[in-house]
């Protein structure tokens, strides 16, 4: 197993090449995918909603709003475990 030292100095030698856009890239990539996770979560929840009522005959849409409402709740836990977990060097 490579030490935090090795794993730091590989990370470096790797980032050197790399231009400055492919840098901010790199660094974004989480954020990138924890919006992606947010609004794909809301989407599925809230479309498994809306099928729901239409399958059941609601003319109120409770499920659809229950859905969106769980999608979105699951989709901020995981967006600020990404966010606030990461740590900046």
């Amino acid at each position: 197993m490579a030490s935090p030292d090795d794993r730091e100095r590989r990370e470096r030698e790797e980032e050197e090449g790399l231009s400055s856009l492919a840098q901010a890239y790199r660094k974004a990539a989480p954020l990138m995918a924890a919006s992606t996770q947010l609004v794909a979560a809301t989407g599925l929840m809230a479309g498994l909603g809306y099928w729901g009522d239409v399958k059941l005959g609601h003319k109120v849409p409770w499920m659809l709003l229950v859905g969106a409402a769980v999608g979105m709740t699951g989709g901020f836990i995981g967006f600020f475990r990404t966010v606030l977990g990461r740590k900046d060097k």
